[in-house]
């Protein structure tokens, strides 16, 4: 789990050069992965087949069902793509058998949704199901949107909340200084994960999920911001004693007009870096609470409630489907990390003197 405030900061004051040119296309490749992951996330209604929660009792833990092209002479008729259905054979270990005479044939852009059989009465399930009959593909596509708002929306607050006591800290000095370094250290000093923990046990429980949503947000955020505050009061502490400030100064503007107009801009470069490099940390922390059942619960879903039946170890041999959840938290973790380190060399105002 990236921690804000541990690492971020040595990375960005590093003494590296540019970066590699093989760098680039990876920060490329970064921003199209995540650019369409949350564009499916925003579609999830139109890009999941089926809503969340409903259930096809029939079809429990079921295996994906691979897309297949129907030949260019039965498009007009059958359409351009078509699955094969499959019927449970062994209801007790839920063992099913592909019937390879028969085709579904699949429609886009029908019934409201990318992708759904031509016949309402049929259905495929294009990553398996879990063990209710539920559709993995639709509830992975649902739990985006809860997991990657987590993430953008825990960063907002933190960084906000780190901001705003690192440049009040940096820029007023003395026993302003003092008390809020005092009490970041104290927010540092706490086990973070476990104190996580603690805090999300005593949600009530009958919340709605958008309550719990918030409230978790919050949680993580409240322990998250003292590692930017830091970093931004060290920052601000060089940034006041610069020409151009004191010049500021000296000419009459305000502490208020200064902080805003020359001060925080100046800070920019690494909160939009630290930011980059952090929002996996959330995603990560609010995928391990859901996990553990203290995050979001059904029927709402998210990766980290996705992964609960991936702690089984007989029903991961069986199901691997199961792990998708895992792999999209993985992809999207490296993403933001491979496209942090490319806007940290970008944004270090030191990179281009040592190239």
């Amino acid at each position: 789990m990236i921690e804000p405030g541990g690492g971020i900061e040595g990375e960005l004051l590093s003494t590296t050069g540019a970066p590699p040119a093989r760098w680039r296309w990876r920060a490329g490749i970064s921003g199209a992965v995540l650019l369409f992951l949350y564009t499916v996330a925003a579609l999830a209604p139109w890009i999941a087949p089926y809503e969340p929660g409903r259930q096809f009792r029939r079809s429990p833990n079921a295996p994906p069902m691979p897309l297949h092209v129907a030949a260019p002479q039965a498009w007009a008729s059958q359409g351009l793509l078509y699955v094969h259905p499959q019927r449970m054979v062994d209801s007790l270990r839920r063992r099913y058998e592909v019937d390879r005479d028969v085709r579904v044939p699949l429609a886009l852009f029908a019934r409201g949704h990318l992708l759904v059989t031509a016949d309402a009465s049929e259905h495929f399930f294009l990553l398996g199901s879990d063990a209710l009959g539920r559709d993995l593909f639709s509830r992975l596509v649902y739990g985006a949107r809860v997991s990657l708002s987590f993430g953008v929306v825990g960063v907002v607050i933190s960084l906000g909340i780190g901001t705003l006591v690192g440049v009040v800290a940096g820029y007023v000095g003395g026993r302003t200084d003092d008390l809020l370094m005092r009490l970041c250290e104290i927010m540092m000093a706490l086990p973070s994960f476990y104190f996580l923990l603690a805090l999300a046990a005593v949600i009530p429980p009958g919340l709605s999920s958008a309550q719990t949503f918030v409230l978790i947000v919050v949680l993580m955020s409240f322990i998250r911001w003292a590692g930017f505050a830091r970093v931004i009061r060290g920052m601000v502490t060089s940034i006041r004693e610069l020409e151009y400030v004191q010049a500021a100064r000296a000419l009459g503007a305000g502490r208020a007009r200064t902080i805003a107009r020359h001060v925080v801009p100046a800070t920019l470069g690494y909160t939009i870096v630290a930011a980059t490099l952090a929002i996996p940390g959330f995603i990560l922390g609010e995928s391990a609470l859901s996990l553990l059942g203290l995050g979001i619960q059904e029927p709402s879903t998210s990766w980290g409630s996705l992964l609960k039946d991936a702690n089984n170890l007989t029903n991961l041999d069986k199901y691997p489907w199961i792990l998708a959840p895992g792999v999209c938290i993985a992809i999207t973790t490296m993403a933001f990390n491979f496209l942090g380190d490319q806007l940290r060399d970008r944004l270090d105002p030191r990179a281009e003197t040592r190239s």
